[in-house]
């Protein structure tokens, strides 16, 4: 096919292994722009290239195809995969950051997945479960350090990096996927910590971010996600950052104060979001792909084309490569993974 839409605003998910076709359709929307993988979408390497495959045939133009690829609690496809370790296993091996983050990057990038959202910028503050260990560190010095070099090995291998949750999450013990967290501290202290990671970053070339489903209270009413404030006051104009916006889900319990999908989805977009998540609801995806007004829109075509992932290897030629079997065996072999 000749490439015909530009890469859409919405982001969702397909429901099993291989791509049923009514999922084509939906695919084929100008508002489709990217489709993120679970583990219930993965068996295989190569069963997972067939998918990717037809995901990106059922498109007449580009499309996005992400994953949650951190490592640690947070790793979708793992058979096959190297198993790759918490954030915070680096803090003892800050030497093997940046080759983690190669190594992510370039089996993603082998099989056709464009980019994993990651590397996590939260700074853990001993409160967050859900976040806990998916921090490089409790010091945002530390925590920058770390998250500079994973990004550092994405870029190498050719993957764009997606640095989450704006402005930190690591300070409520809430999860957002659950329920609604208030983080009741001041913007000074937010800056002096939490926002470390993503200024030092942004400075490098991040290419993305995604807020928080947080309400920082003494700052503004709406969720990170939601706010101007934080995406076009703070992100865009304090800290410069010009590239890709990502909402988190909004199917997250932490969305669902902005009403329904569809108003959570114009909510995120006029806050300043590029694309939004709209996952594990099929039923809402389709609602929001078929009723937000279709807009053309060149800087986030752009900024989303920026994503696009860039590999040197495809899976037979990455596992015959000497780096590779190097990296994952050290990977493998430091932090005792099978």
């Amino acid at each position: 096919m000749t490439n015909h839409y530009p890469i859409g605003p919405i982001m969702l998910d397909v429901a099993g292994l291989s791509l049923q076709a009514h999922e084509r359709d939906i695919l084929n929307h100008p508002n489709t722009g990217a489709v993120i993988l679970f583990a219930r979408n993965y068996d295989n390497p190569e069963q997972l290239i067939k998918l990717i495959q037809d995901i990106r045939s059922a498109r007449n133009g580009d499309i996005l195809i992400a994953v949650d690829q951190e490592g640690g609690r947070v790793q979708r496809f793992q058979n096959g995969f190297t198993r790759l370790p918490p954030a915070a296993a680096y803090i003892d091996k800050p030497e093997l950051a940046e080759q983690a983050g190669w190594l992510m990057a370039a089996e993603l990038l082998a099989v056709g997945v464009d980019f994993s959202f990651a590397p996590v910028l939260d700074v853990d503050c001993g409160i967050s479960q859900v976040i806990g260990n998916r921090s490089f560190a409790t010091d945002p010095a530390l925590a920058t350090q770390l998250a500079s070099l994973f990004r550092k090995g994405m870029k190498s291998a050719g993957m764009a990096a997606t640095g989450k949750h704006f402005p930190g999450h690591g300070a409520v013990a809430v999860d957002s996927h659950l329920a609604l967290p208030i983080d009741e501290r001041e913007l000074t202290d937010i800056i002096a910590k939490d926002i470390v990671p993503f200024k030092q970053l942004i400075a490098e070339g991040l290419e993305a971010i995604m807020p928080a489903h947080v309400v920082y209270a003494k700052v503004d009413t709406n969720p990170a996600g939601f706010s101007a404030f934080w995406i076009q006051e703070m992100l865009r104009k304090q800290l410069n950052f010009n590239g890709t916006v990502f909402s988190d889900d909004l199917s997250m319990e932490g969305a669902a104060s902005a009403g329904s999908y569809l108003d959570r989805a114009k909510r995120a977009q006029a806050a300043g979001c590029d694309m939004l998540l709209v996952c594990n609801n099929p039923t809402a995806a389709a609602e929001v792909v078929e009723q937000l007004p279709v807009t053309n829109d060149a800087a986030r075509t752009a900024r989303l084309q920026a994503m696009q992932g860039k590999s040197a290897f495809n899976w037979p030629d990455l596992l015959a490569n000497p780096h590779w079997q190097q990296t994952s065996s050290l990977i493998k072999q430091t932090f005792n993974l099978c």
